[in-house]
Order: structure tokens, then C-alpha cells, then sequence
């Protein structure tokens, strides 16, 4: 039989802390001693898992907006990232340590067709940009999950995925091989179910990971005691967790992750190999793989499907302001999106205006300027009509970007997450009510006077004005 592997992937997120309006992320002094959130994350974890080489031995993704973050605050550690990519110098680019991430940290099953298919190109020509090479896996963000996003994947030329194993249909399923889920129309994709009890036991029991060689010997090794697979493939347990965990969530674990991936010369063996999820997946082929199903509209974080992120899910103490926040939400994206194929309409086709941004993405890295995007798209527009097309674009960016995550994830709206996201919407709400001279700013605010902060008892209306306040921006 084939030597048990393990497999470690980390998960690098952090939300988009930076001011729509001004790009600064403001001082946290939650954060002390350092400036923010970001920098003080990049010191306990980042920076120290780069330059110690963990990522070399290791799956992971890393967000596009915290890598746009990294590049610019801390470029060698973000050419850490980029340079782990792919350590054994294997000719064949598929079996790389990084996987791609859709771009935003939207929970794509309740997005609309067009916004899934943005946030996963972005997420994959960032990574392209960014690694360079077409990425071949991605995380999802929150792994939620349904079939219409995975079609989309295969559709994109993603080959895998990583899923926690309750988002499989069959809760029997032995999460030490990779599958294949059949999606319709000849296409397939494979996924990977990770290990929950090993990934739990790394991410929530500090004692567990006091000691490497001891999680190796009593945690991991049992894994691997039972019968093995008929047909020779290796069993493999596969740690899935936050990258944050490594120096940030828990200090000093950076070391462990160091110890666990990587023990060097002299260790003694431990009864299995290390691998990663690229080097597994690139080297099997996926007709081989027998087939599951997954569980539709499930996620890592919610074991109520995808509640936690639009409605009263039991996980919060009152979530009752989460199902007016999105609807707000999606109330202003629908009348941005009409009113800019109306003024897009004399100068390019609707079907033109979306394709256009999708490959905006190019202009958020940096890749291309504003004006050599416009051209290249509107050779023959007049420059006020290419700068309203850009001004578009960009309204469409932070509407897109207002629907991340992190707003809907935590207990009230008066966090500065949920903030954020409702910055991301005035920006996206001025930028078309000035270019048209509509007033979708003051329906959002209608909207927001709907919900309530359950700890506040301040209407939605009033922490959007808060939110500008302290940006500095004068309010509605």
C-alpha cells in the first residue's frame, strides 16, 4: 500500500480595511502596537510564515484584496507568497502550493449569475497577474457552495476545490481521497473534503498544537490506522484552517506549522509523507476519482447552509438585521446596474458593458491604466463618453465590493466590517448618482432605516452616517 500523506492549506483572508473613498486604511488602536489590523496581522503571522519557508510545504490562497494590501505595505512577504507557489520546481504549473480565491470574499450562492462570474474571473486573473500562471484550484470564500458556482468553475477551467466534509451529500464519506462531482453537460469538477476533526483540533485547541511532533504522533498518525483504499491511492489527511491561525490566532504557532510541514535532517520517520492539495490533484487524474454529490448551499462557518450571511441564522444572538441589510443591498446593485447599461447605451452594447467588467480587474491591479483600458475597449468613443464608462466601472467595483462577507458575519452592524461594506455602497451609490443625476443614495438610506442594531437600537440609517462620518465624507 501507498505511505499516508498529509496536507495542509491555509487560508490567508483579511477584510478590505481600506476607505473607498481616500484607499488609507485609518489607525485601529484595537490593533496596538501597530497602526492597524493589517499591520499588526502581517507581523504575527504573515511575515513569519513567508520567511520561515512554511508556505514551500504547504497549500494555500491568498485573497486578492490582502494581497494588494501586501504588495504595497510589505512587498517582500508578498513575494514570499509568490515565490512558494511552486517549490519542487516541478515542470508541470498544475500542481503549484497556491490556489486562486473569488475576488471580493462574497458568499457566491446568493449572488446572481453575472456577480459569481465577475468575483471567480477576478479572483483567477488576479491570481494570474499575480503568480503568473492560470491557477487551477480555488477557495471559495466561507467554502459556500451550490452547483450553479461550481459549473461556473469548470466553465473558468478550474480543476478543484477544498469543501468541509458536511458539504458532502454522503455524510459517510471518507475524506481521505479527493472526489469528482459530476455537474451536468459533460463537465466535472474535483473536490476535496478536508479532515474537521484534525482541521478543529489545529484551529480550536491551543494544547493540541503546543507540540508538533506530538499532534504528528497522537493526532495525525492515528488517522491513517485503518484499512487503506482497495485500489492503492494513498490515504491522506488534509488540515484545513485559517492561515491567521499560524502567529496570529494562536502565537507562536508559526513555529508549529514550521515543525510540522517541514521537521528536517535528523527527524525521525513519522509513518507518512507530506504533500499538498496542487501535487495531489495535479497528479491524478480526475476520471479516475470515484464520484459524490455535494450538499447544496453549505458553507465552512454556518452549519445552517448560508444563514449567518442573509438571514436569522441560530448561530447569532439576533440576526434579524442581516435580511434587510442584504435586500438594501441588492435594491441599490439591481438600480446600478439599470442605470448604467441606460448610460453606457449610446456608445456600447449591454452584453459589451459586462464583458468590460469582467476584465476591469486589469485596471484594480494595475496591470493597465484607466485610460489604456477605455481605449483599447471605446477606440472610437469621445473622452466624455470614455470617462463615463470608467466611471461606471468603478461603481460597479464597489458594488460588487459591498456584498463581502464580513458585513453579515458578526453579531451587530454597528461593527466596523459591516461599516465598511455600507462605505462601499455610498461610494458606489455617489459615484452613479453623480454621473446620472439619480438619487440611489437616498433610497439606499431608506433601505438601511429598516434594520437595527441589536446592541444599539440605532437604525441602519444611522450607522451609514456614522460610517461616513468618521471617513470623513459628508453625510446623506
Amino acid at each position: 500500500m501507498s505511505r499516508p500523506q498529509l496536507a495542509v492549506h491555509g487560508h490567508f483572508y483579511q477584510p478590505e480595511r481600506r476607505d473607498p473613498f481616500s484607499g488609507e486604511i485609518a489607525p485601529q488602536p484595537a490593533a496596538a502596537p501597530y497602526r492597524d489590523w493589517n499591520a499588526r496581522i502581517d507581523a504575527e503571522c504573515y511575515k513569519p510564515n513567508a520567511e520561515r519557508g512554511n508556505l514551500r510545504h504547504i497549500s494555500y490562497d491568498l485573497g486578492p484584496t490582502l494581497a494588494s494590501w501586501l504588495r504595497t505595505n510589505d512587498a517582500a512577504t508578498h513575494q514570499g507568497f509568490v515565490d512558494s507557489d511552486a517549490p519542487l520546481g516541478v515542470d508541470d504549473r498544475d500542481r503549484g502550493n497556491a490556489m486562486a480565491q473569488s475576488y471580493h470574499h462574497a458568499i457566491l450562492p446568493l449572488a446572481s449569475m453575472a456577480d459569481r462570474r465577475t468575483e471567480i474571473r477576478w479572483g483567477l486573473r488576479d491570481f494570474d497577474l499575480r503568480f503568473g500562471r492560470r491557477p487551477t484550484g480555488i477557495w471559495l470564500p466561507e467554502t459556500a457552495v451550490d452547483l450553479p458556482t461550481l459549473r461556473i468553475l469548470a466553465d473558468e477551467k478550474v480543476k478543484y476545490t477544498i469543501l468541509a466534509p458536511w458539504q458532502a451529500a454522503d455524510s459517510r464519506l471518507d475524506t481521505g481521497r479527493p472526489y469528482r462531482v459530476d455537474l451536468g453537460g459533460r463537465r466535472s469538477i474535483v473536490v476535496f473534503f478536508y479532515d474537521a476533526a484534525l482541521s478543529a483540533s489545529a484551529s480550536f485547541e491551543s494544547d493540541a498544537t503546543m507540540n508538533a511532533d506530538a499532534f504528528a504522533r497522537d493526532r495525525i498518525l492515528p488517522r491513517f490506522s485503518g484499512p487503506g483504499f482497495a485500489d492503492g491511492t494513498p490515504v491522506t489527511a488534509l488540515i484545513a484552517t485559517d492561515g491567521e491561525l499560524y502567529g496570529h490566532h494562536q502565537k507562536f504557532r508559526d513555529l508549529f506549522l514550521a515543525r510540522l510541514v517541514n521537521p528536517g535532517p535528523g527527524t525521525p520517520d513519522r509513518g507518512f509523507d507530506v504533500t499538498t492539495v496542487g501535487q495531489i490533484v495535479g497528479g491524478t487524474p480526475a476520471s479516475a476519482l470515484p464520484l459524490t454529490r455535494i450538499a447544496e448551499r453549505t458553507s465552512w462557518s454556518c452549519h445552517h447552509g448560508v444563514l449567518r450571511w442573509t438571514a436569522e441564522c441560530p448561530d447569532a444572538a439576533d440576526g434579524r438585521w442581516k435580511g434587510p441589510l442584504r435586500a438594501a443591498f441588492e435594491r441599490l446593485a439591481s438600480a446600478i446596474d439599470v442605470v448604467a447599461e441606460g448610460l453606457a447605451g449610446d456608445f456600447m452594447e449591454p452584453e459589451a458593458l459586462w464583458r468590460a467588467r469582467d476584465e476591469y480587474v486589469d485596471v484594480i491591479f494595475g496591470a493597465e491604466t484607466p485610460d489604456e483600458f477605455a481605449r483599447r475597449r471605446l477606440p472610437l468613443a469621445t473622452p466624455e463618453q470614455r470617462e463615463r464608462f470608467l466611471v461606471l466601472l468603478e461603481a460597479e467595483r464597489w458594488r460588487l465590493a459591498m456584498f463581502a462577507s464580513d458585513g453579515w458575519f458578526w453579531d451587530d452592524p454597528v461593527r466596523l466590517e459591516t461599516k465598511h461594506v455600507m462605505l462601499c455602497a455610498a461610494k458606489a451609490a455617489r459615484l452613479v448618482d453623480s454621473a446620472a443625476g439619480t438619487d440611489l443614495e437616498r433610497r439606499l438610506v431608506d433601505d438601511l432605516s429598516l434594520l437595527s442594531s441589536p446592541s444599539r437600537r440605532v437604525d441602519g440609517a444611522a450607522i451609514y452616517a456614522e460610517a461616513l462620518s468618521a471617513a470623513g465624507q459628508p453625510t446623506a
